[in-house]
């Protein structure tokens, strides 16, 4: 196999220069370039990675940390990312943390010992206060999704708040007044923000008068399952539930189908990530849609393009819009006699 002396001994020029060329730290005039390309093709060199991070103190590989793999919305989040990354020349070291602060800590700090050049960092469980100094101490850290209060990182957010408000609106303009919400809680910033938006578009548009009956838990199947047999138990009257994720509409369905209730012409559903392909389920599911693709290469773009020593920079938000995605699992309902705002919130 040929070596980078070979090359330049072919090419007319210094190991050195073949090597500057190569990290991109030296500009050459064009015959140069070709003869050392020319040398290149001609012996077949392939440079050592690794010998050619260590010149430019780059390993030209970056991390994301997520809380699993198999939720369809991480598991779309990760190729987003990793499409990304590959095109901008980096390689993608995948971590899950199946969210246990432990295992979050440990890979923050590949950072620190510069394992890794930056990370794209998501979590999925309101006890993030250990997290703070570990992402302050790594410094090239990407927030995404979900927020570290207090942390000094770029942040990348849906537009939480819009996508609840589409939601709230849509549903005040089907006539729905008594509503089912289940989702996390305010300790997140994903279900604050969601439920924030979706009470504000009711105030607005529901001049009726409205009632929210909300619960709160996780993005799982079995929390929507379960979240969703509470609130008709309790409130039977509802004639709508917003579930905040796929897996909490999937959860919902379940717990539907186990009461023989029917989409929409029982109950209707609006739900939020639209990364399952709910146009296939047997009603199609109307849904505020991430947009997941926009997210992943937008937080290899921060992470890549940050000035890392800008206070600004590195405090900075971003967020990408939402898009309400109309199918047929919401039906109008009668307008009911009318009511007063009232809210719920139930864990």
């Amino acid at each position: 196999m040929a070596n980078l002396k070979q090359v330049a001994e072919r090419a007319g020029v210094s190991p050195a220069t073949v090597s500057r060329y190569l990290n991109g730290s030296l500009s050459l005039p064009e015959p140069t370039r070709e003869a050392i390309e020319n040398a290149i093709r001609a012996l077949n060199y392939h440079p050592n990675p690794f010998a050619r991070s260590l010149s430019r103190g780059r390993t030209d590989q970056i991390q994301m940390v997520v809380p699993e793999i198999k939720a369809p919305f991480f598991a779309a989040l990760v190729a987003a990312v990793e499409n990304a990354a590959f095109e901008r020349g980096q390689e993608l070291a995948i971590s899950v943390t199946l969210n246990r602060p432990g295992r979050e800590q440990r890979y923050l700090d590949s950072v620190s010992d510069r394992h890794v050049d930056g990370l794209i960092f998501v979590t999925n469980h309101p006890e993030v206060a250990p997290l703070k100094s570990r992402i302050d101490a790594a410094r090239r850290v990407v927030l995404l999704d979900e927020d570290v209060p207090g942390a000094t990182a770029p942040r990348l957010f849906c537009d939480n708040d819009s996508g609840g408000y589409l939601a709230g609106q849509y549903l005040a303009r089907h006539g729905h007044r008594a509503i089912g919400v289940i989702g996390t809680g305010d300790e997140m910033h994903s279900g604050a923000a969601r439920f924030q938006g979706f009470s504000r578009a009711l105030d607005d548009s529901a001049d009726g008068g409205y009632r929210v009956h909300r619960k709160t838990g996780s993005y799982t199947i079995e929390d929507g399952s379960r979240l969703c047999a509470e609130l008709l138990d309790e409130h039977p009257g509802i004639t709508a539930i917003f579930a905040m994720s796929d897996e909490l509409v999937i959860g919902t369905l379940d717990e539907l189908a186990r009461r023989d209730l029917r989409v929409p012409d029982d109950i209707s559903i609006i739900g939020f990530d639209d990364i399952l392909p709910l146009d296939y389920f047997a009603t199609p599911i109307t849904a505020i849609r991430q947009p997941v693709e926009a997210l992943g290469a937008k937080a290899v773009e921060i992470l890549l393009n940050t000035d890392w020593e800008d206070p600004a920079a590195c405090s900075r938000v971003e967020i990408l819009p939402v898009t309400l995605v109309e199918r047929s699992s919401v039906a109008s309902v009668p307008p009911a006699p009318q009511a007063t705002v009232q809210h719920e919130s139930n864990r």
